[in-house]
């Protein structure tokens, strides 16, 4: 029986991995988090170097800890000096076992930082959490799972650890005899029936082990099940404003002039917004939401200057770089970011952490009321609807009064039918909001209906800027015809005066103006082409229908001027039309007649 063999291995085995597990723990933990910060060629070298005693034989890991440890050594001589020893002793069997169970602890733990969503710590970081408030209320409980899985697998190592031990500690009955070495002992003197019991002992906390993983999954598992949208959520009254805060001498200007070399171009952005919100309209991958990142602080732009309300947030020249947590600048992100192991009351009042706890309480709950999402507070992100998540995330970003908002595409994640209204609902809650909003779009409707001024970016630089009814009117290039929606362009050739030659569509139109040195294009967006009856006048041409594509309010009709169109042409124009209007228009016999207003003809540059 085990009880007549001596317990010392086992007493000796537990304190080791206890030990051992403890101190892998806090330095996985920090190797793991300065690892997940590192990025460049050498974090590949220290990641090998921290993992190789994963795959090294215990006896070379043991070899080295020799050399190092060993009383022949610099450190051996150097404890020697003070009356320490620490090879053949139990600190050797703990620094073994540390040495070879920290790899997984690492590994373990990297993993699983790696597998938390880096957005979910950039919106800490921009609702005022310090780097360790990221850590321990982000990033830590969301890695739990996979943290806990470390520490379970490093004592699991510990505790069978041999070869490393037997090379630093010995095998000294009563103070480095550990069980592993009790078993080598036991069964090199022939003893099999001690090395037997020492071996069941190992396989039954080794298979307890197992069991706490297996546990431990179950119970960190957390119900994602996905609602259907309540039908309350598409009835529902337009939300109460939010008061506009006292903050009429800070309220301001929000001055930006940043560079950022990307991938594919270089990002110049010069923009400026006030009360009232300026949108960034521009095509996926522009950099629009990078611009968006860098005033908030969780991107650095390579240049530039960036003031809100006087004060300088980042520039460049003096090397000031104000941290995101720092900035009170609200960002929206376009997937939420809500942090998916709190409640929504949580997750409102996650920026209100410097506030007494009375006052936290009273501001969340304003914010859970106003945005109408007071009987949500206990449930989860994953429980609630997409427009109640988007709300949640406004009412983050204004429980922290900041001095500007960000809205990174706040609608692209909505079903089309809850898109206008939650645009209605969003556009009455900011009312009273006194900051500069900056609003990121690639929907031109959308951009024209939410701001008042439009910035429109193309390949990382502005194209064209100014009140939204200017600009659609009248843009100056192709790129921002294209992206404020005008579907009718084409080169044209400048003849003089004003009159230009347009190949494409094979006429020649006359403008309202004299046309401009310089422009290359001409545009006409697809809503404004007038149908008439009579044949003649200015601009106005013979046209055949080759397609046609339905909508359920309008039809779109591809057409060709001036011939009926041979099988395989292409048409020249594209027209919107109301379906009343195309009830009639079928109605009639082709060709039809079409009219260029020559006041909407748009002179562009390409």
């Amino acid at each position: 029986m085990i009880l007549s063999t001596d317990a010392s291995p086992l007493i000796i085995s537990l304190a080791t991995t206890c030990a051992a597990t403890v101190a892998t723990f806090f330095l996985g933990m920090v190797a793991a988090r300065i690892m997940y910060d590192m990025r460049g060629g050498l974090r590949a070298w220290i990641d090998g170097l921290l993992t190789l005693p994963l795959v090294l034989p215990p006896t070379v890991v043991g070899f080295f800890l020799l050399l190092i440890f060993g009383r022949r050594s610099f450190i051996g001589r150097a404890l020697e000096h003070v009356g320490l020893s620490i090879a053949f002793s139990w600190p050797a069997t703990v620094i073994a076992a540390t040495v070879i169970a920290f790899p997984l602890m690492y590994r373990t733990t990297l993993g699983a930082f790696d597998q938390v969503n880096p957005t979910l710590l950039q919106a800490a970081r921009t609702l005022g959490a310090s780097e360790w408030a990221v850590f321990r209320r982000v990033l830590l409980p969301l890695a739990g799972p996979g943290v806990i899985a470390g520490t379970v697998l490093a004592f699991a190592r510990a505790l069978g650890e041999f070869g490393a031990t037997l090379m630093l500690a010995g095998n000294i009955p009563g103070r480095t005899q550990t069980m592993p070495i009790a078993i080598f002992s036991s069964a090199e003197a022939g003893d099999m029936h001690t090395a037997l019991l020492w071996v069941c002992l190992i396989v039954i906390f080794s298979l307890a082990i197992i069991r706490l993983l297996n546990v431990q999954k179950k119970t960190r598992a957390i119900e994602r099940k996905e609602p259907e949208t309540p039908s309350s959520e598409l009835s529902e009254q337009l939300l109460p404003l939010i008061p506009s805060r006292d903050n009429s001498e800070s309220a301001g200007a929000l001055e930006v002039e940043i560079e950022r070399s990307l991938e594919n171009f270089t990002l110049r952005i010069a923009l400026s917004a006030g009360k009232g919100s300026v949108g960034l309209l521009g095509p996926s991958g522009s950099g629009k939401s990078m611009t968006l990142r860098m005033i908030a602080g969780v991107s650095t732009p390579d240049r530039g200057r960036i003031v809100l309300n006087g004060r300088v947030l980042f520039d460049s020249a003096t090397g000031q770089n104000i941290s995101a947590a720092g900035r009170r600048v609200g960002l929206v992100f376009q997937d939420y970011a809500l942090f998916p192991h709190l409640t929504v009351a949580e997750n409102v009042g996650f920026g209100l952490a410097h506030f007494p706890k009375d006052e936290r309480a009273a501001r969340m709950w304003k914010q859970l009321e106003q945005m109408g999402i007071a009987e949500l507070a206990n449930r989860y992100p994953s429980q609630i609807s997409g427009g109640q998540r988007q709300r949640v995330a406004i009412a983050r970003c204004l429980a922290m009064e900041p001095d500007a908002l960000l809205l990174d595409e706040p609608f692209a994640a909505l079903d089309p039918h809850l898109r206008r209204r939650t645009e209605e609902q969003l556009r009455a809650t900011l009312a009273g909001f006194s900051g500069a909003v900056l609003f990121v779009t690639h929907d031109m409707e959308e951009a024209f209906r939410f701001c008042s001024d439009l910035q429109v970016l193309d390949n990382g630089r502005v194209i064209a800027s100014g009140p939204r009814q200017a600009l659609f009117e009248r843009p100056r290039t192709v790129a921002a015809a294209r992206l404020t929606g005008c579907k009718n362009i084409a080169i044209a050739k400048r003849l003089g005066g004003d009159c230009i030659q347009v190949d494409a569509w094979d006429c020649r139109l006359r403008t309202a103006v004299e046309v401009p040195e310089g422009i290359t294009h001409v545009g006409f967006r697809s809503h404004q082409l007038a149908f008439q009856k009579d044949e003649g006048g200015e601009n106005t041409f013979p046209c055949w229908l080759v397609s046609t594509s339905e909508a359920p309010h309008e039809m779109t009709v591809y057409l060709r001027l001036h011939t009926k169109p041979a099988t395989g042409q292409t048409p020249h124009l594209q027209a919107d039309v109301a379906k009343d209007l195309w009830r009639t228009l079928s109605a009639q016999p082709q060709p039809w007649n079409i009219t260029l207003d020559p006041g909407r003809l748009l002179l562009l540059e390409g």
